[in-house]
C-alpha cells in the first residue's frame, strides 16, 4: 500500500474527477490518492464517482481555498 498525490488545483469540473480517475487507474487496491483541488464541486463529484466505481473516501478537509480529498483505492468494482 502506498500514498500518491494529485494536484488538481485550478481545474474546474469535471477535470478534478477525470484526473482522479486517470490516477486511480494506475494504482493498486489498498493504495491511497490524496487529491488537492480548488473547485468546490470536487467535494461532491469525487465521492459520487468513488461510490459508483468501488472506491471510498478516507478523509476530506478544507485548508483555505484548497480542498483535500483522500481516496482509498478499491477493486474498481461497485458493491
Amino acid at each position: 500500500m502506498s500514498e500518491h498525490e494529485l494536484d488538481a488545483r485550478g481545474l474546474l469540473c469535471p477535470m478534478p474527477v477525470i484526473r482522479a480517475q486517470s490516477a486511480v487507474a494506475k494504482l493498486a487496491p489498498g493504495d491511497t490518492l490524496v487529491v488537492h483541488a480548488t473547485d468546490p464541486g470536487a467535494l461532491h463529484d469525487i465521492p459520487a464517482w468513488c461510490r459508483v466505481h468501488g472506491h471510498h473516501i478516507v478523509a476530506t478537509a478544507r485548508e483555505g481555498r484548497e480542498i483535500v480529498i483522500t481516496i482509498g483505492v478499491g477493486t474498481g468494482q461497485s458493491g
